[in-house]
């Protein structure tokens, strides 16, 4: 099942599910934070891609020329391959007002590639009820700009579909993590990676069922990974799997990580309420996630660090940083500190992405 996780990610962005889906006549719609609510894409029609660097590295002249050097080379890495038309399949771009990158590739990307269909969210800091409320007028403000834009109407009905979906996708993940909690995982952590990979780059429905196939494969396989010390990654984002596989060239096995790429993207469920609409669901989950370094206060994060590492017996920590990603490099010493009193090590690398 895994080599066709792989194919889906070499063949990207000219994956069969996106041709399939755009041939239908129907809209793609790039997103570039996981504190964008993909259900609403979802239940608008469209197919919700999430906007990334390739498998490879990139010459980042172009990206580089418009956007400067002292932004991350992930924003970097997506406007150097938007600037050259890898991304002309997308009706829209939707992002998030997280880090300074991510929002300056946002404006370079409307200004030089004028997508029909564009947003920015205001994302707050914190979780207070003025937060909340906020979040809530900016999800419910893209909702209405998204039905304006395609002419359809969002419905709840639509959306509590897409909501269920989306759980299934985060519920089946967590199970593919828990297989990672015993002494001998059947999985290595850079083939996980490959399978995170492909759900960001082809519709829900069709991961979870291949999803779901891999799990029952790898319950019943023999397959088993070790390794002289069972290690967690996290930091800034990270779509290479070659890179989770240098660290298990070493003999160490990757077991758990804390990435918007993996761990902090599947994490936390929807939780419909009765008392509360669909759409408010969806915007408490989105706030109240495993938060990012750029949440205050931090000791959420720091505390579900600690329960990762607790919970799949990690030896160690390495932390890898993209250059100029000002809310992990920040955020760095007090996670240091943390794990300092667990007694757990920790290597941090100063990386490009």
């Amino acid at each position: 099942m895994l080599e066709k996780f792989r194919e889906i990610n070499l063949s990207f962005p000219q994956t069969s599910y996106i041709k399939e889906h755009i041939s239908s006549g129907k809209k793609v719609i790039g997103w570039l934070c996981t504190y964008v609510p993909e259900e609403i894409i979802h239940a608008a029609g469209a197919l919700p891609i999430r906007i990334t660097g390739y498998q490879q590295e990139q010459e980042l002249d172009d990206g580089t020329a418009y956007l400067y050097v002292n932004n991350c080379s992930f924003s970097r890495s997506c406007l150097q391959l938007a600037l050259r038309g890898e991304y002309d399949f997308l009706d829209g771009i939707v992002g998030g007002s997280t880090c300074d990158g991510v929002r300056r590739l946002f404006d370079l990307w409307r200004k030089y590639k004028g997508t029909a269909f564009n947003q920015i969210l205001s994302i707050p800091r914190k979780f207070t009820t003025q937060a909340h409320e906020l979040y809530l007028s900016q999800v419910t403000q893209f909702k209405q700009n998204l039905e304006k834009h395609m002419g359809v109407t969002i419905t709840d009905e639509a959306l509590t579909k897409s909501i269920e979906l989306y759980n299934e996708t985060r519920a089946l993940l967590k199970k593919l993590y828990d297989l990672r909690k015993s002494d001998s995982p059947p999985i290595s952590g850079a083939e996980v990676l490959e399978v995170l990979d492909a759900g960001f780059r082809m519709p829900k429905e069709a991961f979870n069922d291949l999803l779901s196939k891999l799990i029952n494969e790898l319950s019943e396989s023999s397959a088993t990974h070790t390794g002289r010390a069972r290690l967690a990654v996290v930091g800034s984002v990270l779509n290479n799997p070659e890179f989770i596989k240098s660290i298990e060239d070493q003999n160490a096995l990757v077991v758990t990580d804390e990435l918007c790429t993996s761990t902090r993207y599947w994490s936390d469920p929807v939780v419909l309420d009765n008392n509360k609409s669909p759409l408010e669901a969806i915007s408490k989950r989105y706030l109240n996630n495993f938060p990012c370094a750029r949440m205050y206060p931090s000791d959420e994060r720091f505390d579900r660090i600690i329960q990762l590492v607790r919970d799949f017996k990690v030896d160690g920590v390495v932390s890898q940083i993209i250059r100029y990603c000002a809310p992990y490099a920040h955020d760095l010493p007090l996670l240091i500190k943390k794990l300092e009193a667990e007694n757990v090590p920790i290597l941090a690398l100063d990386v490009e992405y």
